[in-house]
């Protein structure tokens, strides 16, 4: 296989690398112990179980979408390596998150966040309720009632007056993005549908994807060589619309459209699923001509680890795009398990991959990648000393450490695991459905939904209620300010 040649190849080219985190990887317990390694210096970032501070968030700069993926991961991190060291914390994010609107719009995001933010921490949900990851307090939100619910709501946003159908980047009417169709948007609810489809058995899910695939394709944002643009713009006045993604091809986009094809390539039956198969080999030729390397098959970010310059400087990710490859390995992994096929190409990618990425992860503490989107500094890492992992994996530590390279990271080495003790592409255990070893509880009719606002959530109107309840509020503040205000007088 090709692997054997790469991963020789990279043994040498790190082999001066001697603080590099060891690894074996033909062994089990060696690369767990990798993993582990790499978990810790992830979880050194996070803050949300410290006291005062909020379950779930990251620290400035991070967003608080990447937090959501960054507890997918460790939800993966549970089911492949049996580490039950994050579940707690795991748990408390997502439920907290979740809650109290059991559908991942808390009151300190509900008004910024987008479809894309939302999608990414339903995706977390969905890969819990798949992994059989431990259910929540039966008073708490279920990870399948969540899933559902946000699908539902993403449903209601559905607009065909702009660019004939799609959502909006955009939740609400006053946000930046009301005006932009975006891919990972779409595939995250693409994903979502293909997903629930295959663990609930309900096919309408299924037709929904399908919905979101035609569309795509319709506009050009998924191409007849498979690749998978940006988005699109549109005219609030004219509704007329355009692909505009220039150059910007993202290995996150390509990748959510190729997991979502392989869960309906397995619920598929005949010509249906050979249609789905072309899809997936489509998806994955897309992949292999601009996210893997040609020499050493590691996988890449393109745009920004090909040359590409910005006002004359070769460009470098922002904080948001030092994630994506990570999440395409996780997809890839996936495929790899429902659509069994793909294992040998998939694998043959992940294995070198993930032996470039453990020898880039020779930081020290305190390293910090530069925040390329606003000039400021990512906080130091302060996971054990000598293992702060780097954002690209065809050379020895960058400098570029933070959560986005540390969860990188942690995908190529433990996916290695997804496979273990099988041969013939066949998975060590798949993920589970409701019929088959599924036991979280699920609500097909959760969620709000409004159907009036054409694509963007309508904000709910002012009543009586709220009016009386605002001025009760505002008199008691008033009051406790010339109180306070005679006390200090006295």
């Amino acid at each position: 296989m090709r692997w054997h040649i790469a991963a020789a190849g990279l043994m040498g080219l790190f082999a001066q690398s001697a603080t590099a985190i060891p690894m074996d990887i033909d062994n089990d317990q060696s690369v767990k112990d990798a993993a582990a390694t790499i978990a810790f210096g992830m979880m050194s970032y996070y803050t949300g179980n410290n006291t005062g501070d909020t379950p779930g968030n990251l620290p400035d700069p991070y967003y608080w979408w990447e937090a959501g993926a960054m507890f997918g991961a460790l939800v993966d991190y549970w089911w492949i390596t049996g580490d039950t060291s994050y579940v707690e914390a795991t748990s408390q994010a997502i439920i907290h998150q979740a809650s109290p609107t059991r559908d991942f719009m808390p009151a300190n995001q509900s008004r910024t966040s987008s479809n894309d933010d939302v999608g990414f921490w339903t995706l977390t949900a969905m890969t819990a309720a798949e992994d059989a990851f431990p259910d929540p307090p039966e008073d708490q939100p279920q990870w399948l009632a969540l899933v559902q619910a946000v699908f539902n709501q993403m449903a209601s946003r559905w607009d065909d007056l702009n660019c004939g159908g799609g959502l909006r980047w955009a939740i609400n009417d006053f946000q930046t993005g009301k005006d932009y169709k975006n891919s990972i948007s779409n595939g995250l609810f693409f994903n979502l549908g293909s997903r629930l489809s295959r663990f609930t058995g309900n096919s309408t899910y299924g037709e929904w994807a399908t919905r979101t695939w035609d569309w795509e394709r319709s506009l050009g944002l998924i191409t007849d060589d498979y690749e998978v643009r940006d988005g699109a713009h549109f005219n609030v006045t004219t509704h007329e619309c355009h692909e505009d993604s220039g150059p910007h091809v993202w290995s996150y986009n390509v990748g959510v459209f190729l997991q979502g094809a392989a869960f309906m390539y397995n619920v598929s039956e005949g010509a249906e699923r050979e249609t789905w198969k072309t899809r997936v080999d489509g998806l994955l030729g897309a992949i292999e001509a601009k996210f893997v390397t040609n020499d050493t098959n590691i996988v890449r970010e393109w745009y920004c680890e090909s040359g590409f310059t910005d006002r004359g400087r070769p460009y470098q990710c922002n904080i948001d795009q030092q994630t994506f490859k990570g999440y395409l390995l996780r997809w890839l992994s996936s495929t790899s398990q429902v659509a069994p096929y793909t294992y040998d190409r998939i694998m043959a990618w992940i294995r070198p991959t993930a032996i470039g990425a453990a020898a880039a992860c020779t930081g020290p503490v305190g390293s910090a990648a530069p925040q390329v989107d606003s000039g400021g500094i990512q906080p130091g890492f302060r996971g054990i000393d000598g293992t702060a992992c780097g954002f690209k994996w065809t050379e020895p530590f960058d400098g570029w450490a933070g959560v986005g390279a540390q969860m990188n990271a942690l995908s190529a080495v433990m996916y290695t695991l997804t496979h273990r003790g099988l041969a013939g592409g066949k998975a060590a255990k798949g993920p589970v459905t409701t019929a088959q070893g599924g036991t979280s509880k699920g609500d097909p009719s959760a969620g709000s939904t409004d159907h009036s606002s054409r694509g963007l959530a309508a904000l709910k109107p002012i009543t009586t209620a709220d009016r009386v309840g605002a001025g009760i509020v505002t008199a008691i503040l008033a009051i406790s300010i010339i109180g306070g205000s005679v006390f200090l007088t006295i």
